[in-house]
């Protein structure tokens, strides 16, 4: 983990899939670590719809996706976590958004090329009034101002 040496890391969830944490010192930050290299869909919805009362009742406002264990790129699991639960997690307080893309060519120009397909079929969607960042580590994800 690279985050401070000082800083405890306070596991929340665990899914064959990932991991849910908070790292103390940074208690409006909530980390999704994909643990494996493909969530399948059902279960990607299940882990971030779960999100939603660890949100509120620690007060939340940025969610960090670290997704450097994904080897598959899933466009519909993109566009609902894009259009449906960002949209969801913003009525409930969570502005900032901050990922953290596997250090693969392919998978980042997917995301690239996907996220620019869901700009087009969703001009007025929420998420486009968010703060949605890329980091390369969780302590610079944690370190990033809105």
């Amino acid at each position: 983990m690279e985050i401070e040496p000082t800083q405890e890391i306070i596991e929340l969830r665990k899914t064959e899939t990932a991991r849910v944490y908070r790292v103390e010192g940074n208690p409006e930050s909530l980390v999704i670590e994909a643990t494996s290299t493909y969530i399948p869909i059902e279960q990607f919805k299940t882990l971030f719809l779960s999100m939603e009362n660890l949100v509120r009742d620690k007060g939340v406002k940025k969610i960090i996706f670290d997704k450097r264990a994904l080897r598959v790129f899933h466009q519909p699991s993109m566009e609902w976590y894009f259009v449906e639960w960002k949209e969801k997690m913003a009525a409930i307080g969570v502005t900032e958004h901050v990922k953290i893309l596997p250090d693969d060519e392919v998978f980042c120009q997917s995301v690239l090329l996907g996220r620019q397909a869901i700009d087009r079929e969703y001009p007025n969607a929420e998420y486009h009034k968010l703060s949605i960042k890329y980091a390369d580590s969780i302590q610079e994800a944690l370190d990033l101002e809105p």
